[in-house]
């Protein structure tokens, strides 16, 4: 038989039984609309958490002051004083395969205007730190070497903190107060928005570090070294670098445990992307049971569908249809069958994306394979559910089916 009659034959035998048809299909069309939904929410979400990896800095590589072990007491991170400027200048000239290179004194501080105030993330660094960090100046400008060497009172503010201190006024010319200190506002900074852990990445305000280390904090040393590297695969090679530089520098006895740590912040934010992804797989391996139950219901109906027809796969077989016809009719009823509800189930798994998407506000994003992989699957599960109905019905005796009331 041709298979052009033989489809058409499946869709006039299934349009026979149309509400029955249509809730067989049910299974099939919430079990693919399940996995493109969750695969669109598990991709959405790799995709924000991608996002925020590049906002991060992909090359970064943070150098952080370490602990102290004091009369056999450990005392916790950031308690050493040795990072200094003259390791961020030897690490500018003698590691290669950094690119750029920023000292940074940290801290909260109370910043205040007008009778607004809001405590926030204070940051002494130097103008590399725009390029580690990926970031950009929205208006004005930001402070350069001269402004540094001065220990100048300038900052340039984060996009949270212009928004609470000058609410819909312009910010840049204006004197705020950072600590005790009157700070002239020179540039605001383009939004980055939250972090791979959600933290608001514009609530903050940037400094000379000189500014920071010499008129706020009173010290001479650095809190931490943000480096970038020249490119993601000479992030190794760059740490290792950094690290036998520094205990050079640092005059650190082989044995002993360096006094500061070398982190890459971005391998956190992968972990975190690893996660979300085997999450997506779990969810869609989950919604994809519903496909599942969806096939055993077709092949339920099937069995019954034979059962039914008995008579007529009799006449069928006694006017000279072969077992092939009979099998291939059934089989394609059942294939049709998962198929139409396959088709369904894309697009009420479109829709509910989109409606995820704006109901929730949650990023959705659907892969072109996904879309393929539940349609064939779909596809897959009638031939494999169809099968057993079909063999049977084509392995009925002509004669006792045409006897069969």
């Amino acid at each position: 038989m041709e298979l052009t009659s033989t489809l058409r034959m499946a869709m006039r035998a299934l349009g026979r039984n149309k509400m029955r048809t249509a809730l067989t299909m049910l299974g099939v069309v919430i079990g693919v609309a399940a996995v493109i939904c969750t695969v669109a929410i598990g991709e959405g979400a790799t995709q924000k958490i991608e996002t925020a990896i590049e906002n991060m800095g992909a090359n970064m590589v943070w150098i952080e002051a370490g602990g102290r072990n004091v009369s056999g007491v450990r005392t916790g991170n950031g308690a050493t004083k040795s990072l200094t400027l003259e390791d961020v200048k030897a690490i500018d000239e003698q590691v290669p395969m950094v690119s750029h290179v920023t000292p940074n004194v940290d801290g909260r501080a109370q910043v205040v205007f007008g009778n607004q105030n809001w405590y926030t993330q204070m940051r002494g660094i130097s103008p590399d730190y725009l390029f580690v960090k990926k970031l950009a100046v929205e208006r004005g400008t930001f402070f350069g070497q001269e402004e540094i060497d001065r220990s100048d009172n300038v900052c340039v503010l984060g996009l949270t903190v212009s928004n609470i201190l000058f609410l819909n006024d312009d910010p840049i010319g204006q004197t705020i107060r950072v600590s005790n200190q009157p700070c002239k506002v020179i540039g605001i900074l383009e939004p980055k928005g939250q972090s791979a852990v959600g933290q608001d990445q514009d609530d903050m305000i940037l400094m000379p570090y000189t500014t920071v280390q010499k008129k706020i904090k009173g010290i001479s040393w650095l809190d931490d070294i943000w480096a970038s590297a020249s490119t993601p695969d000479a992030i190794p090679a760059a740490e290792k670098q950094i690290g036998e530089l520094l205990r050079e520098r640092h005059h650190i006895a082989p044995g002993q445990d360096d006094d500061f740590n070398i982190r890459h912040p971005v391998e956190i934010a992968n972990t975190m992307a690893d996660s979300a992804r085997m999450m997506e797989l779990l969810l869609a391996s989950i919604a994809s049971i519903a496909l599942v139950v969806g096939g055993i219901g077709i092949m339920n109906i099937m069995l019954v569908s034979v059962t039914e027809r008995t008579r007529e796969i009799g006449v069928r077989m006694a006017v000279g249809a072969s077992e092939q016809d009979v099998r291939m009719q059934f089989l394609s009823e059942a294939v049709v069958m998962s198929m139409l509800g396959g088709a369904f189930g894309l697009v009420f798994g479109l829709l509910g994306s989109v409606l995820i998407s704006r109901i929730l506000e949650w990023p959705t994003a659907i892969p072109v394979s996904a879309i393929f992989i539940a349609f064939g699957f779909s596809a897959c599960v009638g031939v494999f559910f169809g099968y057993y109905p079909a063999r049977k019905a084509a392995s009925l005796d002509p004669i006792e089916a045409l006897r069969y009331e």
